[in-house]
């Protein structure tokens, strides 16, 4: 008879999930996990930070359509990897974090690294539990994976004390594959979106994170061309329709919502981002598309509201939409939009030194391909490239999301090389960002993963500093300044490649000889600090 341990049955219920990666930080209280992963062929990266490992697992997540794992020691292991988990919850991303616990048999006692782990992870987890029995692990994992996968995905926790892991028992088959059916759209709400959008003549449509999770990026694209609706991205739904495509629209969704009739959206929630729908036409039909019940009707009462797959929404919009057109309407937008567009190329145009940020921005957009991945990690420098950056493929530009977590770009950076190693992967960092997680180039030269971060480097937090300038004076704009640090020279200290550049013309050949280099590596370019509000393009604060 075969016997198998708690980390070996880990291993094997991971691996039947399709999981073939574990990023995590090495524990005592996890060994038996890694034995297990070693048996069973999945690549383990370990970072110098919890926190990276669990944004890795988020990264892995959104770029797969799968879980992604993380595993970490217990007491700090698992605190230090609140934030990622945490903010894998806001971007709706399906992690699975196993954080390891002093035994079973010693719980409550004042073990070494022992906390209550659980209650902790309960309001931002889709689930948190311990496991208590060996034998249980299949069983009680592939519920973690249905649990995470299911409706709005989200991230699991999972307990493992040390003996549970330890134990042998005898060997079990694991459960199969977890598939998860789209949520058929109700038939009577699709009759009643017909009858708004049939009506409509200046309907609008937002596309967010599920447009994207659902794969209805196809099918977003014949609606907008078939309609001619102009469209609008959010979160991880950029890169679902190309932003050069003409339906697809950047700089004037405030004036679009503000003038619209009729107000689509598809799987982003009316937050912060879209100024919680307070600016919305009052008199505009709002429809909600989402796969949380709990987002319907939040903060606006929606006139119909659907939990339902994104893309056979959007499929079933294509073809009961044949005939309608919103031409005029389109051709009113995208002249504003042109007009924006007009003043956002003089931004970009500025050859002042140092370089601006919209300057900067410009050059790496001329720069990326539809072969990059493009991680935004930084304030204002981030601010100012999502204006100007064009993405054109769906998964192409990771950020925080709604959470806003500062240091993602490395881990993030890392899951998306290792996943896809024929890739160029791209961070823009600013300098604040750069100091939390950027000690991770040591993971990367460890794995040999040739990611690039090219720093904009305003010596501060720009997206602090300036409102506080505004609102109190620069004297008292305190713990907002930073060192004008070379962060180039951290990186080539570690292993990696750097480069040190000040003028706007060499960001592309810097670029260029970067990724050439076949090395992680870091190119620093200091930006002008007033650089956002000279084009009065400061972000406010957010309340």
């Amino acid at each position: 008879m075969d016997f198998l341990h708690g980390g070996e049955l880990i291993a094997r219920a991971l691996k039947a999930q399709g999981v073939n990666t574990l990023y995590t930080l090495c524990g005592g209280h996890i060994a038996p996990v890694y034995e297990g992963c070693l048996n069973n062929d999945i690549a383990i990266i370990d970072f110098r930070h919890e926190q990276a490992a669990a944004h890795a697992a988020d990264a892995h997540a959104r770029l797969t359509h799968n879980i992604g794992v993380a595993v970490v020691t217990a007491g700090p292991g698992v605190t230090d990897a609140v934030t990622g988990v945490a903010n894998a919850y806001q971007a709706r991303s399906p992690m699975i974090l196993i954080g390891g616990a002093a035994p079973l048999k010693t719980k409550g006692m004042g073990a070494l690294q022992e906390i209550p782990q659980t209650d902790m992870f309960k309001t931002f987890t889709k689930a948190s539990f311990t496991l208590e029995r060996t034998e249980d692990i299949p069983a009680l994992l592939f519920d973690a994976f249905r649990t995470a996968l299911s409706g709005r995905p989200g991230p699991v926790f999972i307990e493992a004390p040390f003996d549970v892991l330890f134990n042998a028992v005898d060997a079990m088959p694991m459960p199969e594959r977890i598939i998860i059916e789209p949520q058929q759209p109700e038939v009577g709400a699709l009759a009643r979106i017909f009858d708004i959008l049939r009506g409509a003549q200046r309907p609008v449509l937002i596309a967010g994170t599920q447009v994207y999770w659902d794969g209805g990026q196809v099918a977003l694209r014949e609606l907008a061309e078939q309609t001619h609706m102009p469209v609008f991205t959010n979160g991880a739904g950029r890169g679902t329709l190309p932003m050069v495509h003409p339906n697809c629209l950047k700089a004037v969704r405030s004036a679009a919502t503000r003038d619209a009739d009729a107000i689509l959206l598809i799987g982003t929630p009316l937050d912060f981002r879209l100024k919680y729908g307070q600016e919305f036409n009052a008199d505009a039909k709002l429809i909600q598309i989402e796969n949380d019940a709990a987002e319907l009707n939040h903060n606006r009462a929606a006139d119909v509201a659907l939990c339902a797959d994104a893309r056979l929404v959007l499929e079933a919009l294509a073809e009961g939409l044949q005939g309608v057109r919103y031409d005029e309407w389109m051709s009113t937008l995208r002249g504003k939009e042109d007009r924006k567009e007009a003043e956002l190329r003089d931004w970009q145009a500025i050859d002042s030194l140092p370089v601006n940020h919209f300057r900067f921005a410009a050059e790496v957009n001329r720069f990326i391909d539809a072969n990059t991945i493009v991680i935004g990690d930084g304030g204002d420098i981030v601010s100012a490239c999502a204006k100007v950056i064009d993405l054109t493929q769906p998964g192409q530009w990771l950020d925080p999301g709604p959470l806003g977590t500062l240091g993602v770009g490395m881990p993030f950076a890392i899951a998306a090389q290792h996943l896809f190693p024929n890739k160029r992967v791209l961070v823009i960092n600013g300098d604040g960002s750069f100091g939390l997680n950027g000690f991770e180039f040591d993971t990367a030269i460890r794995f040999n993963l040739p990611i690039v971060s090219i720093v904009g480097n305003d010596a501060g937090w720009g997206q602090i500093r300036t409102p506080q300038k505004i609102m109190v004076g620069a004297d008292r704009a305190v713990a907002t300044s930073l060192a004008p640090t070379r962060y180039d020279r951290v990186v080539v200290a570690l292993g990696g490649y750097g480069e040190h550049i000040e003028s706007p013309d060499a960001i592309v050949p810097a670029l260029e000889r970067a990724f050439a280099s076949g090395l992680p590596a870091c190119i620093n370019v200091p930006l002008d600090p007033d650089g956002m509000s000279k084009t009065g393009a400061s972000t406010p604060y957010i309340v």
